[in-house]
């Protein structure tokens, strides 16, 4: 069978498993051009164009043989997972990440370590990259050892007033040991993410490892900032374990096999004997050490139950009440627009670009090359003296 290409209006045929081949490969294959010309079995050559620039396809490669295509995607891919697991890691998840809906963020990830090591003489190995790879008899254990690494204590983030500095004091310690953190910022991307939901994924480098964090909504109904320190805690948990892939993870999950890395996470925020302590068993004790703990109420809730302190069918029943509860907030309404250099420091990291903008000092790199590598053209030269002030 054939797809046409409609080249000044004249047809010119390519075979469609190539055509399919090739779009199901990118994130090309999620706009709707691709739909409409498996629909119609043809396509403008314009279009095909709009499709190439998108999936980063090179447009002859449409033209060539079957087994061609097939190659050049396989060592793609290869090349590709080399940061990166295929295999989405779940935790009380039945989600799965395909890695189109995610490939061109990964490629930009691992050509921002690329750069930074080729600019950056500094770095050194990681010291956090499979600290724990070999299991301690407890997850406690195992906890009190990544957070050594990180620079981290139980203390540190119990003191931090909102949830949001307990988050930021997390990167700040992560980012220090040489794990860089890039946030998931819409339109300050190379590829949109409002048709995926997954929690984030760790990008495999001996000296820069990465961990992405994924916006929007996760499905579990929990409050934003609390999920997303959970989420940084078990991507520290995946990086110490030498694990690298997209994760998945149900936030509001009572399911007695979490496993080993979530009980990691939970000790590092949740430490045992200080919430035995508390006794929690009632839901509003639950919320009082979510703020105690700078964690979800959730968490708590599953954390709890974990260690014994609460029976799960009262687990199951707490978890559905905050589900509840959380749908009948009201919206915040539209979000304030971000500045450009807040964009760019949320996406890239601060300490990936505090560490470019010595090299750009240094004059190891251009400014048009640092705004194309490091900005990705979202900002101008005239515009990194924001971003200096931005990153501080």
């Amino acid at each position: 069978m054939m797809i046409d290409v409609l080249v000044n209006g004249s047809p010119v045929p390519i075979d469609r498993a190539v055509f399919t081949l090739l779009l199901d490969n990118s994130v090309a294959g999620t706009y709707v051009d691709y739909d409409r010309a498996l629909a119609s079995g043809s396509i403008k050559l314009r279009r095909l164009e709009f499709l190439c620039r998108r999936g980063d396809i090179p447009l002859p490669l449409f033209f060539a043989p079957l087994a061609l295509a097939d190659a050049q995607v396989t060592a793609k891919t290869d090349k590709l997972l080399a940061g990166v697991s295929k295999d989405t890691f779940s935790i009380g998840s039945r989600a799965k990440v395909e890695l189109r809906d995610v490939e061109l963020i990964v490629k930009d990830l691992v050509r921002k370590q690329e750069l930074l090591r080729r600019h950056d003489s500094t770095l050194g190995k990681n010291r956090v990259v499979g600290v724990i790879s070999k299991a301690a008899p407890t997850p406690e254990e195992d906890a009190a050892k990544l957070m050594a690494a990180i620079g981290l204590s139980h203390e540190a983030i119990r003191a931090c007033r909102k949830k949001g500095d307990a988050l930021e004091l997390m990167i700040e310690r992560l980012e220090a040991n040489q794990v860089l953190v890039a946030r998931s910022v819409q339109h300050y991307m190379p590829q949109r993410l409002s048709h995926v939901k997954f929690s984030g994924m760790t990008i495999r480098d001996n000296k820069v490892p990465f961990i992405f964090l994924a916006g929007g909504d996760h499905g579990d109904q929990q409050e934003p900032v609390g999920r997303t320190i959970f989420t940084l805690a078990l991507m520290a948990v995946l990086i110490g374990r030498r694990i690298f892939a997209p994760m998945t993870w149900d936030g509001g999950s009572a399911e007695t096999d979490l496993g080993r890395e979530y009980d990691i996470a939970g000790a590092m925020l949740l430490p045992a004997e200080q919430l035995r302590s508390m006794r929690p068993t009632s839901l509003d004790d639950m919320k009082r050490a979510s703020d105690e703990f700078n964690v979800t109420a959730s968490a708590v809730v599953v954390r709890a139950m974990r260690l014994g302190l609460i029976r799960p069918d009262a687990a199951t029943d707490y978890l559905a009440e905050l589900r509840s509860e959380f749908s009948q907030i009201p919206s915040g309404g539209p979000r304030s627009a971000i500045l450009p250099e807040n964009a760019v420091k949320r996406y890239g990291g601060r300490e990936l670009s505090r560490r470019m903008l010595r090299a750009l000092d240094a004059s190891s790199i251009s400014q048009r090359e640092f705004c194309r590598a490091v900005c990705l053209d979202r900002l101008k030269p005239s515009q990194i003296m924001d971003l200096r002030r931005a990153v501080g």
